[in-house]
């Protein structure tokens, strides 16, 4: 059989790329911080970078608990798994998790604590305006359009319509796409206006005392489950079917 070409040829390890160039904006935001020789600016940036690097941590988590159920890093096979059901249902409280610690990452209302306004003026673009202070803002809505395709991919079946029948599946797979994203936006939107602005120590407190053990506990929950009735998924065409390890291993072989 010839050789499949592809875009990218390692897909599987595109989704540990994306979230290695990501975690970058840290350098970004201390360096504008410091950069600004000053101190209301400084403590923004200090402060952004903690959050980002606190919530980084339960999204890891997060992720692992996708991927052990898909037995992939292929974006493909993890929207392929979810073909039957998608994973917001079994997994809603990594879901749940996951969308809180993306309004953390991207520093979005009620976590915008590096852009308190009544604490640190503007926080630590303070100094900046014009195209920088665009470049800025630019670069946090790209980001915030970046994690909703994410969790759309990771939770809501990615470009699969909600069942496959009519008039569903009549919609293409970009459409579906774009309307998940839009909808993952519109929770941004609206959670901005619901919730009051936290506390930084309440911040803290949430990631490491409370998303960070229960991540830690989905992993070894999902892990465990999966080593007892020892199954495996069919990523490779096969629609994300549970099989004994068995019959997986009498179909790849």
């Amino acid at each position: 059989r010839p050789p499949r070409l592809t875009l990218f040829p390692y897909t599987t390890l595109f989704r540990s790329y994306l979230f290695a160039i990501s975690s970058l904006g840290v350098y970004g935001i201390l360096m504008a911080g410091w950069a600004s020789n000053s101190r209301y600016a400084f403590l923004g940036a200090v402060r952004s970078a903690a959050q980002m690097v606190s919530y980084e941590v339960s999204m890891g988590f997060v992720i692992i608990t996708v991927l052990l159920l898909v037995g992939s890093l292929n974006l493909s096979d993890i929207v392929m798994a979810q073909k039957k059901i998608w994973f917001v249902v079994p997994l809603l409280p990594m879901a749940v998790i996951f969308f809180v610690s993306i309004l953390a990452e991207t520093n979005r209302h009620p976590f915008d604590l590096p852009e308190a306004e009544a604490e640190l003026v503007a926080g630590y673009n303070v100094e900046y305006s014009a195209m920088t202070f665009a470049l800025f803002f630019l670069g946090e809505y790209s980001f915030m359009i970046l994690m909703s395709a994410m969790m759309s991919i990771l939770f809501l079946g990615g470009w699969l319509p909600p069942v496959d029948i009519a008039p569903f599946n009549w919609l293409p797979g970009p459409i579906w796409f774009a309307l998940k994203i839009a909808f993952v936006l519109f929770g941004f939107i609206w959670v901005r206006a619901a919730f009051p602005r936290y506390r930084y120590d309440q911040l803290m407190r949430l990631g490491w005392k409370v998303f960070l053990p229960v991540s830690l506990v989905a992993v070894a929950v999902v892990g465990g489950v999966l080593v007892a009735f020892v199954l495996t998924t069919v990523t490779g065409g096969g629609g994300g079917k549970w099989v004994s390890s068995d019959a997986a291993s009498e179909r790849y072989c």
